[in-house]
């Protein structure tokens, strides 16, 4: 190992040269200005160089400890890394939230880049999938749920109602109701709306709109609502969709709706196991969603009952 100087005469020669003040290098480190100055006078005779050019009311480094006070400072900085490495960080906290695939990619994702702003000492777990998972048994904190906002064994606070429409490209859109007939269909298999006996479809849309004389179960069938919203998009026909789902595309004028009449679906609730309401976990993640996708409040949350 190579023959150092005593680090107390490193530190207090770093600390004098960068404050060019005995005195303020004796504040900072917690000592006297004598013993700054007896501990730079020891390092300057060990290392048999003047360090400091000593005036009245400070000090100033000769070019020798300029380069040396700022090697030395380098290297206090990697060794104040490495302690802060040693130490035991702060417990962080994780919050799982679970939702549809389409209700996280469309309105969760945007928004997860504030949640630690808006939480420090938390991070955010977003688990995607149109399966419900278990929340009783933890494999969530808590989750968005589409249906009729009754889940057993669970607290349900609304967030906002489903409603469909023919949205498309205004690169393509039809100029009448009647232009339907010969437009590409785009249609989604609404999996989670069959469980629940409410499957939005285009031959429920063409009978509400009064409109016959077409097959409405022709076109393009995605299984991902993702890839039907990319296909309307793309200019690739006229889709039956959620339209809060499509708020941002909506407003921009990406996609255009056309015409209506609009098919009311189900809703989307915030839900969590009954006796959660004041874990954490469960209390952070509803004040981000309900903060964030500005809901309409409900006086209090009770336990919901009926089907699943």
């Amino acid at each position: 190992m190579r023959r150092l100087p005593p680090l107390g005469s490193l530190r207090a020669f770093e600390a004098a040269a960068r404050l060019e003040s005995f005195k303020d290098a004796a504040a900072e480190l917690g000592v006297t200005p004598t013993a700054i100055s007896h501990q730079v006078r020891l390092l300057e005779e060990e290392l048999g160089t003047p360090l400091f050019i000593r005036r009245t009311r400070k000090v100033v480094p000769t070019a020798g400890g300029l380069d040396l006070a700022a090697r030395l400072g380098s290297a206090f900085e990697v060794m104040a890394d490495a302690v802060a490495q040693a130490r035991p960080r702060p417990g962080r906290r994780l919050a799982t939230l679970s939702a549809t695939l389409a209700f996280s990619a469309r309105l969760l994702v945007p928004r997860a880049g504030r949640f630690r702003t808006l939480h420090p000492g938390w991070d955010l777990r977003l688990h995607a999938s149109d399966e419900a998972v278990d929340l009783i048994a933890g494999e969530a904190d808590a989750a968005i749920r589409y249906g009729r906002g009754s889940y057993p064994g669970l607290v349900s606070v609304p967030l906002m109602s489903e409603c469909f429409a023919p949205v498309c490209s205004p690169r393509i859109a039809p100029r009448r109701l009647e232009d339907l007939r010969q437009a590409n269909l785009i249609h989604f298999d609404w999996l989670l709306a069959k469980s629940h006996n409410k499957t939005p479809s285009w031959s429920d849309w063409a009978e509400k709109a009064g409109l016959t004389g077409f097959d409405t179960t022709a076109g393009l069938t995605f299984t991902d609502e993702n890839s039907a919203i990319e296909a309307a998009v793309a200019g690739q026909g006229v889709a039956l969709l959620s339209l809060p789902l499509l708020a941002p595309e909506l407003r921009s004028g990406v996609l255009i709706q056309p015409f209506g009449p609009v098919i009311e679906g189900l809703g989307f609730d915030f839900v969590f196991p009954e006796g959660a309401e004041n874990r954490p976990e469960v209390a952070t993640l509803r004040d981000w969603v309900l903060g964030e996708l500005g809901p309409a409040l409900v006086p209090s949350a009770t336990p919901s009952a009926g089907e699943a």
